[in-house]
């Protein structure tokens, strides 16, 4: 069974070696509101505050927001707006595909855009 996002945070901040006072003043959010996160007392926090503790928690944006079940502000810009995309992510959600099916699916989506960049396309 997936870790909650709370759980995901408190590893994270303990591999650190941070306090929840001091990741709360480096995020910017009181400590209690990282204490009530961590014990799953509160939903994951919205996109702006899923990066800013990303970043100093130094791990990938992408890999917290998945842990929150939740895409990065960028991605609504860029890929909501687009009927294709969601189509794309309708069908892979309905898939149903393993981390490694995903991984799979992102080094071809790369693969392809290289061979386009190429001209081979």
């Amino acid at each position: 069974m997936a870790h909650s996002f709370g759980n995901r945070l408190r590893d994270l901040r303990r591999e650190k070696g941070l306090s929840q006072r001091r990741l709360a003043d480096l995020v910017g959010v009181d400590f209690s509101y990282i204490s009530k996160l961590e014990n799953d007392r509160m939903p994951p926090p919205a996109s702006e505050t899923i990066s800013k503790l990303a970043e100093e928690l130094g791990i990938s944006d992408t890999d917290l927001h998945a842990a929150a079940r939740k895409f990065p502000e960028t991605f609504s810009e860029d890929a909501v707006g687009e009927p294709a995309a969601q189509r794309f992510l309708e069908l892979a959600s309905s898939m149903r595909l393993s981390g490694h099916e995903w991984e799979a699916m992102v080094n071809r989506l790369q693969q392809l855009r290289d061979a386009q960049d190429e001209g081979d396309v």
